[in-house]
C-alpha cells in the first residue's frame, strides 16, 4: 500500500504542479493582457495629445491669419476714396475757381464718412452733454458759469464708436 500511496502522492503533486503552472499561465496571460491594454491606452493618449496640439497650432495660425486679413475688406472699400483724393489733388493744381474744388472735397468726405459708417463707425455727439469719463477726455476746464458746470463746452477732437465700443475718446473742454 505504500507504493500505492506514493503513486497517489506523486499524482497529487503533479496535479498541483499542473494547476500552479496553469495559474501562472493564466496570470501571465492576465499580465500580458493588462500590458497590452496599457500600451493601447498610451497609444490613444499620444494620438489624442498630438491631435490636440495640431488643433491648437491650426487655430492659432487661423487666428493670426484672421487678424492680418481683417482689414482687407475695409481697405478694398477705401481704395475708391483714395482714388477720389488723388483726383482732387490733381484738380487743385489746375483749378482756377475754388467752388468746384470745394464741392469735390465735400463729395470725397461724404463718401469716406458713408464707407466708415457702413463698417460700424459712429461719431459721438458730445457738445452740451454731461462730462462722462467713459466717453470723454478732459483737455482743460473753463469757467462757463453755473449752468455749464460739469458739461462739455467745446469738442477739440471728436470721439468715435465702432459697433457701440469706444475706439477714440472725445477730447473736450469742460465747464467748471
Amino acid at each position: 500500500m505504500s507504493e500505492k500511496n506514493t503513486k497517489e502522492e506523486n499524482i497529487e503533486e503533479l496535479s498541483e504542479e499542473n494547476l500552479t503552472s496553469q495559474e501562472e499561465t493564466v496570470e501571465l496571460t492576465e499580465e500580458e493582457r493588462l500590458t497590452q491594454e496599457l500600451a493601447e491606452q498610451k497609444d490613444k493618449f499620444v494620438r489624442l495629445f498630438s491631435d490636440f496640439e495640431n488643433f491648437r497650432r491650426r487655430t492659432a495660425k487661423e487666428k493670426i491669419d484672421n487678424i492680418l486679413n481683417a482689414t482687407s475688406g475695409l481697405i478694398k472699400e477705401l481704395l475708391p476714396v483714395l482714388d477720389d483724393f488723388e483726383r482732387a489733388q490733381s484738380a487743385f493744381e489746375t483749378a482756377t475757381d475754388i467752388e468746384p474744388v470745394k464741392e469735390g472735397v465735400e463729395l470725397v468726405y461724404s463718401k469716406l464718412k458713408k464707407t466708415l459708417e457702413a463698417k460700424g463707425l459712429k461719431a459721438m455727439d458730445s457738445k452740451e452733454t454731461d462730462f462722462d469719463v467713459e466717453l470723454h477726455e478732459c483737455i482743460t476746464q473753463f469757467d462757463g458759469g453755473e449752468d455749464k458746470k460739469g458739461k462739455v463746452i467745446d469738442v477739440v477732437e471728436k470721439g468715435y464708436f465702432l459697433n457701440d465700443k469706444v475706439v477714440r475718446y472725445a477730447k473736450v473742454v469742460v465747464g467748471s
